[in-house]
């Protein structure tokens, strides 16, 4: 495994997919700290991160600044168009590529990377397109589940346990 990028979709994998708006019009989403605690981690062993998502949002713009993210792509409607952006410019393929996605908009991506994951509550378009199917859904340790699946196959296992020691 020559795992250089991990990609994550936002709604539906990052959170929950449900969007929430307070009577200010303000919209709210909800993260997993271990997600994030694994995705942090990800980088302290060089791997980069990214995210292609189809809205746009302040909230992950926040997030993915906290995270330390790559790569950020909001409002996009060709997300494979985008990650071969990224792949032409750091010189990846798609082999060196995970994905986790949860709908139709992701399935281009889910059949080209190396690894693809889908959340357990993804739609039937993701679970087929992908390699993996989590056992946990979205915004509930999908993110870490598959994280930590990639460091099991990789010899960066080692690395990333002893990363916080």
């Amino acid at each position: 495994m020559n795992l250089k990028l991990v990609v994550f979709d936002v709604d539906g994998c990052m959170t929950h997919g449900d969007i929430t708006y307070d009577n200010n019009a303000n919209e709210l989403k909800t993260f997993n700290v271990k997600d994030g605690l694994a995705i942090v981690t990800l980088h302290k062993i060089g791997i980069k991160t990214a995210i292609i998502t189809g809205r746009k949002s302040i909230i992950v713009e926040n997030r993915a600044k906290e995270l330390k993210i790559d790569f950020l792509f909001q409002g996009v409607k060709n997300k494979l168009q985008k990650l071969n952006t990224i792949l032409q410019n750091e010189g990846f393929s798609y082999e060196n590529v995970a994905y986790i996605g949860d709908d139709i908009n992701d399935a281009p991506i889910l059949k080209k990377v190396g690894y693809s994951f889908a959340p357990s509550d993804a739609t039937q378009y993701a679970k087929k397109a992908s390699k993996i199917v989590l056992t946990n859904k979205g915004g509930d340790g999908a993110v870490r589940e598959m994280i930590d699946m990639l460091m099991e196959k990789s010899c960066l296992k080692e690395r990333f346990e002893k990363i916080w020691e």
